[in-house]
């Protein structure tokens, strides 16, 4: 079941009720981290026979993965490698290992984010990651991008990049008070993370100048690319009601903002949540009260049937490195 990501866990502080709460699932936080660790200390990862570039995180609510995923894959392309992306495909029906056909395909069968990146690139999904590298190595791929594992072992990796949402403005904080999944973001401690990686992507708004030089001293020892989240265009012109099932959903609502849109009402709905027809037709009726138009996420908009998107305009964003060059050597090596 998927549920809004919790805005306190990116908080540094809070006061006594959240100190208590996460005092309270401390203990679940031991047990997730330990069956983390067990589980990469026991799994032997399979050579998939070309390299893999894995591009994961080390917390749960959305880093900006996914876009920083399709952008080396442009990258590789570019170099004139042959770039397949291997995504898990979560949400969809299929465990695959399959190529994602966007004709063809649903978000209800191979899920949102990877129909998303299958408009521009190749994308196989597989639940079993390891099947799933070979089938598109047998497939011709030249280098493979896996979106997310880097807790996952079954694969082993060529180089493996950690994205980091860098925004610490407002009182938060990427990795919040350091807490494991329950009492914070993170999937494992923040230090056996960052071990593994062998280079760190921080991720900026648009609008944000620079990151925090605390954040950056944490990555001391490991190449660092600063990267920004960038919107493809401009958002719709008049007032517009805007709804995203992402990650983290506010960073829509406030990068929206930041680009000028009349923004007339935002709706944050559980990460990679359906859209039934009821609740596209609730807020249809709610944007006509409001005389404003309809405006989402591109990867909500990639859920919806063809009558809807007729109706709802796609506010797609990119990922741009500020030193390029850097990114293609890094990939490139």
């Amino acid at each position: 079941m998927s549920v809004v990501t919790p805005r306190w866990w990116y908080r540094r502080d809070g006061g006594a009720s959240l100190a208590i709460a996460r005092a309270l699932l401390a203990p679940m936080s031991w047990a997730w981290a330990w069956a983390t660790a067990r589980r990469l200390a026991r799994e032997s990862p399979a050579e998939p026979g070309v390299p893999a570039i894995c591009v994961g995180n080390l917390t749960l609510g959305g880093s900006g993965k996914t876009p920083v995923v399709r952008e080396l894959a442009r990258l590789a392309a570019g170099a004139g490698r042959d770039a397949r992306i291997l995504t898990r495909g979560h949400g969809g029906r299929l465990r695959g290992p399959v190529q994602v056909d966007p004709a063809s395909h649903t978000a209800a069968d191979v899920g949102d984010e990877a129909l998303m990146m299958a408009r521009d690139h190749p994308v196989w999904v597989a639940r079993d990651r390891a099947a799933g590298a070979r089938a598109a190595a047998r497939a011709g791929a030249g280098v493979l991008i896996m979106d997310d594992g880097h807790q996952n072992p079954s694969v082993k990796k060529t180089l493996s990049l950690i994205v980091v949402d860098g925004e610490t403005r407002g009182g938060e904080w990427p990795f919040g008070q350091g807490g494991v999944f329950p009492a914070g973001p993170l999937r494992e401690p923040l230090n056996a993370g960052l071990a593994r990686a062998d280079a760190v992507v921080v991720l900026l708004p648009a609008d944000l100048t620079a990151t925090a030089p605390e954040l950056l001293a944490l990555f001391t020892g490991k190449p660092v690319l600063i990267a920004r989240l960038e919107p493809v265009g401009p958002p719709p012109a008049g007032p517009q009601l805007a709804f995203a099932a992402i990650g983290k959903p506010w960073k829509m609502e406030l990068a929206l903002k930041a680009a000028g849109c009349d923004l007339a009402e935002f709706h944050a709905l559980p990460d990679h949540a359906r859209l039934s027809e009821a609740a596209l037709v609730s807020l249809a009726r709610r944007a006509h009260t409001l005389g404003a138009g309809l405006v989402s996420s591109e990867k909500d908009w990639v859920k919806l049937t063809p009558a809807w998107r007729e109706r709802v305009v796609a506010w797609p964003v990119k990922v741009k490195f500020e030193d390029e060059p850097a990114a293609r050597r890094l990939i490139g090596a």
